[in-house]
């Protein structure tokens, strides 16, 4: 086991890494019951997760190159752990975005970046392709796996057990991280303060932006804030918009600043020239994809499950269980195919089978579940996902030489957690939406319901119609006063727009991800051929990491 204890160490770590918002998510009506809030608050938990690691993760690549990357690796698990035990402990949501959202966010953008270099550090030749199949498999197992750990803790004990656990393994990854080979970082490196600034307030604008867009609507407003005693929307327009137009404004800044950088001999925080690499061009944009649909699907599927159809965590993760078997299985199969197959075949073939996937459970996804549609449906999902996972870290690397895997490292995951704070924050808007202008639309047309409570339901729910149950909506409407038929009715219209609503945004994903496919073509089209003088080196040479 010696010369693969490292990437036993790194795998542990990743997998840690992205177990949290899988186990989050299928908990998610338990955790918003026991914080006292609702989904909209668990979405908004989620999405800053992610948005914190896409912020701060090229920050977290950089300060590796600075400290060295296992003493980045170190720091980061301590304060990965130290937000866990927050989270586990938190009272309400406003602590558990504080140690889940940002504290455990921000020791994940020392750690993730870190993993990646170490990997390309502590292997070459053949074993490298193997090490990064590995992580890129144990990244989608733990996607997988989540729902179904978060789903058993959760049912039979509580979620906060899970992050107590993250915690004690953290601990004990960072008891035995001594092992691990590393090259000296760089004193003298100096990271500028500005490109830090610039690329957090673009990013984070951008994403609140989306995030709010189910409130305040896209362009026209619906709900704006008010400021002052007025509803703040100049000249007519949704906040959302401005918000979006400054994010892009602010990022172009932080593209001109990194070329300026770049071209004076100073060093940026992401350097602009690596993104003219075909390769790792076509390879990060296609992590972004991957990761905005499976992050989508993360969101709506639990909530069909638990909210309409009235699941516990464990029935949820149960029923997610297909994808995990079909990643699992195809991650294998694509790092064997990686030897006679080119990554843009096998690129290619996985992203057509994940959106094949989505499209079967969009197909499975019914007033009543159709429960066999849904579970082949998943399990495609996972294939692709799988065959994906196993090429993507390798390409991303190999583009690159050895002194810039820690700066490709904080790209691949500012990528990944872009497309997942994305699809949680898109797909959760476009959901409410369409929630919103059905069930509005719906009970409007309806002439069966007195006319006001007709007007009474629509003045409410076009301000943005709550994530709930259909006999909550029910007891919500008799509270307020609705006649026990009148709110049997209205209650039923919800729960009928509600499906249509996540139909609707599934086929969203299922378009996307077809689109994703165009990325592909600049995925390495030949197979790779291992160096034999290489190859020979690696297979007689000491074990690495001893």
């Amino acid at each position: 086991m010696g010369k693969w204890f490292v990437l036993i160490l790194l795998s542990v770590s990743q997998f840690i890494m992205v177990l949290d918002s899988t186990v989050m998510n299928v908990s998610i009506s338990t955790v918003a019951h026991d914080l006292g809030t609702d989904i909209s608050g668990m979405q908004a938990a989620i999405t800053f997760y992610a948005l914190t690691m896409a912020a701060f993760m090229l920050t977290g690549g950089k300060l590796g190159d600075r400290w060295g990357r296992s003493l980045a690796f170190r720091i980061g698990s301590v304060v990965y752990g130290i937000g866990s035990l927050t989270t586990a402990l938190s009272p309400n949501l406003t602590v558990l975005m504080l140690g889940w959202s940002l504290v455990e966010g921000l020791g994940a953008v020392l750690v993730i970046p870190a993993i990646a270099a170490l990997a390309a550090i502590n292997y070459t030749g053949r074993q490298r392709v193997v090490a990064f199949a590995v992580l890129g498999a144990v990244t989608g197992g733990a996607a997988a796996a989540g729902p179904l750990i978060g789903g058993l803790v959760t049912t039979y004990s509580s979620w906060r057990y899970v992050f107590v656990a993250e915690a004690v393994v953290m601990t004990l990854v960072l008891i035995v991280s001594g092992r691990i080979k590393d090259v000296p970082g760089d004193r003298t490196l100096r990271i500028d303060l500005l490109s830090v600034v610039l690329s957090a307030l673009g990013l984070g604008l951008g994403v609140y932006g989306i995030l709010q867009s189910k409130t305040w609507g896209w362009i026209v407003p619906l709900d704006p804030p008010v400021v002052g005693g007025q509803p703040f929307a100049p000249f007519g327009i949704s906040p959302v918009a401005y918000l979006i137009l400054l994010s892009i404004v602010v990022l172009w800044l932080f593209v001109k600043r990194q070329q300026r950088l770049e071209r004076t001999g100073r060093v940026p925080l992401l350097k602009i020239s690596l993104l003219r690499i075909g390769a790792l061009r076509s390879g990060l944009t296609m992590f972004m994809a991957q990761y905005f649909a499976i992050a989508a699907l993360f969101f709506v599927v639990p909530v069909y499950l638990q909210t309409i159809l009235g699941f516990d965590a464990l029935q949820t993760g149960l029923k997610i269980l297909p994808l995990s078997i079909g990643l699992i299985l195809f991650s294998i199969l694509g790092s064997r195919l990686s030897t006679v197959r080119s990554a843009q075949n096998i690129g290619r073939i996985g992203q057509l089978t994940l959106g094949f996937g989505v499209l079967i459970v969009f197909l499975a996804v019914q007033p009543d579940l159709v429960g066999w549609a849904f579970a082949v449906g998943m399990f495609v999902v996972g294939a692709g996902f799988g065959l994906l996972a196993s090429q993507l870290g390798n390409v991303n690397m190999s583009a690159v030489g050895q002194s810039d895997t820690s700066e490709v490292g904080g790209l691949q995951g500012t990528f990944q957690n872009l497309g997942s704070s994305f699809g949680t924050a898109v797909v959760g808007s476009v959901f409410i939406l369409l929630l919103t202008s059905g069930f509005t639309t719906a009970v409007q047309e309806s002439t069966s319901i007195p006319a006001d409570v007709r007007d009474q339901v629509v003045a409410t729910a076009s301000k943005g119609a709550p994530i709930v149950s259909q006999q909550q909506a029910e007891d919500l409407l008799t509270d307020a006063g609705a006649d026990a038929a009148s709110a049997q009715q209205v209650a039923q219209l919800y729960a009928d727009t509600q499906v249509e609503a996540l139909r609707q945004s599934l086929f969203f994903v299922f378009a996307l991800t077809l689109l994703g496919l165009m990325l592909s073509a600049g995925l390495p089209s030949k197979i790779p051929v291992p160096d034999p003088v290489e190859a020979d080196a690696v297979a007689e040479g000491p074990p690495p990491g001893d």
